[in-house]
């Protein structure tokens, strides 16, 4: 993927990258899901797409040309480290901090969920500078390395996506150089936005693919399958949850490219991308459900379904819950009163 130049897409031609969009970077990744690699081979790419944005868009020229070049080659494996065990979805928590010290910064603290990190070089983290928990203009935005004098990391033994590894990641006085500060100090929760809605974007046309591929599967098993003397997708009760999935799909997908076109255009782009996400969760989720429901007691065996259907359960999960897009909704576009 890195030789074909498919890896550093989003990176700018100038650093040797293709000089696309998060919309191509989308289009890569839902192929490579569709393609049956699911979230397993996703995650080994997408990191690099939307975890050195932040450096794209606000990176000093000395980081994008030290670390930018080399991820476009696919020399560098970068991981994204900012949730905590005491702060999950209230980023504002964070308390990993980084002290000031001669020629830059010295980091402390733990993240959690840190995926790629036994493989990865360097690490997009975010730590408190200024302020105390609770206060998002505290956080600034750095790309670290993951020194291990300084750093321990323990892989988190999970249900599925265990060709790339999550992890608990711990900091110890790690030294940082006053140069690997990306942006400005205490700007760090805005400049990660263009971490954080490309990571929606992109993990929504994942989900997409992974229930394209859960489908496909289903839907040469209905036609194939006879049961009672007939194929049993001639029965209505396969065939219509299989359209309606197919369906549902295609609604999200359009939806992911929508917000990717919105945020190339530099448009705000959160509605779009946590509505991207959420559908795209949902249609995959159901894709994959139904395919092992179409496959009765060999859809449970491991042979046929049941990793999509792990991989498409997380999506409902993670990078976010549906639970709180639903409360970004609610509370930014609707402008509801805030429910907690």
């Amino acid at each position: 993927m890195a030789g074909a130049g498919w890896l550093g897409v989003v990176i700018p031609e100038e650093f040797g990258g293709g000089g696309g969009t998060i919309g191509d970077a989308a289009l890569v990744l839902n192929r490579v899901a569709a393609s049956g690699a699911g979230m397993n081979g996703s995650t080994a790419l997408h990191l690099t797409m939307f975890g050195l944005n932040p450096v794209v868009k606000h990176g000093n020229r000395r980081l994008q040309d030290a670390f930018l070049p080399r991820a476009a080659r696919g020399e560098l494996h970068v991981a994204f480290g900012v949730t905590e065990p005491d702060a999950g979805t209230d980023t504002s928590r964070v308390s990993t901090r980084a002290t000031p010290a001669d020629g830059g910064w010295t980091v402390s603290g733990r993240k959690i969920w840190t995926s790629k990190a036994e493989e990865s070089e360097v690490c997009l983290l975010l730590a408190r500078t200024d302020g105390e928990p609770g206060d998002l203009d505290g956080l600034s935005l750095f790309l670290v390395d993951l020194d291990p004098a300084h750093v321990t990391i323990r892989p988190i033994p999970k249900l599925g996506r265990n060709a790339v590894s999550s992890c608990e990641v711990f900091y110890d006085d790690l030294p940082v150089e006053e140069w690997r500060l990306v942006g400005e100090r205490g700007r760090g929760f805005r400049h990660l936005l263009d971490g954080l809605n490309p990571e929606r974007i992109l993990l929504a046309a994942v989900a997409c693919g992974i229930g394209e591929a859960a489908l496909r599967r289903a839907v040469a098993y209905a036609g194939e399958r006879e049961v009672f003397g007939r194929p049993i997708g001639a029965n209505q009760a396969i065939a219509h949850p299989l359209a309606a999935a197919h369906m549902q799909l295609r609604a999200a997908l359009t939806m992911t490219l929508s917000a990717a076109a919105s945020y190339d255009a530099g448009r705000p782009s959160g509605e779009a991308a946590n509505t991207a996400k959420y559908l795209a969760a949902e249609a995959a989720w159901f894709a994959a459900d139904q395919a092992m429901q179409t496959h009765g007691g060999l859809g449970y065996a491991v042979e046929y379904h049941e990793r999509y259907w792990r991989e498409a359960r997380l999506q409902r999960i993670a990078p976010v819950s549906q639970e709180m897009t639903l409360n970004y909704i609610a509370q930014n576009v609707l402008r509801l009163p805030k429910s907690y």
